[in-house]
């Protein structure tokens, strides 16, 4: 797509900045009340590998596609990767957050936790950033290379220009 910006780095940061305040509430909430420490389920750092894994690979058929053949995009499918590539790394964010904010509650513990308990919050905070950085990589491919008319530079259409100013609505 052309004159889109690329989402801000610090959305991301800013969503894995409250997920780990989630967690760490969480944790703080079970440890006040004498309960074990939560611990997310091995499915979900799967998940959101899996996740960014199929955004890359929509995001590379998109970049092929439009390499090979410059009009027959639908251009609905290429909206739909955006959409899905920049919620894809506030998730990402979000998740791996919370993954950290678990496992960082656990660091001020005086008896140090088991690996069962552990390993599946590291793991959420290592698949929360894979989510993150695959969605980023399919946002870069959501890109539209420059055509044979088109600038870098280019913008589109004056903003200062309402829709009374077009060509079909100048008088002769």
């Amino acid at each position: 797509m052309r004159g889109f910006e690329r989402m801000n780095p610090l959305a991301s940061l800013a969503a894995a900045a409250m997920g780990a305040a989630v967690g760490l509430v969480v944790q703080f909430a079970l440890s006040g009340r004498g309960q074990a420490p939560f611990s997310p389920p091995l499915s979900l750092p799967v998940t959101l590998v899996l996740v960014g894994v199929v955004l890359l690979v929509f995001g590379i058929r998109l970049r092929r596609n439009v390499e090979k053949r410059p009009g027959a995009v639908n251009p609905f499918h290429a909206v739909r990767l955006l959409a899905a590539a920049r919620a894809g790394q506030i998730v990402g964010g979000l998740l791996g957050g919370f993954g950290g904010g678990l496992a960082l509650s656990l660091l001020g513990r005086s008896v140090p936790a088991p690996v069962d308990t552990w390993l599946p919050m590291v793991l959420t905070l290592a698949g929360g950033a894979v989510l993150v950085a695959c969605a980023a990589v399919a946002e870069h491919l959501c890109r539209v290379p420059p055509g044979d008319g088109d600038e870098e530079g280019d913008a589109g259409p004056d903003p200062s220009l309402g829709p009374a100013d077009s060509a079909a609505y100048r008088k002769p």
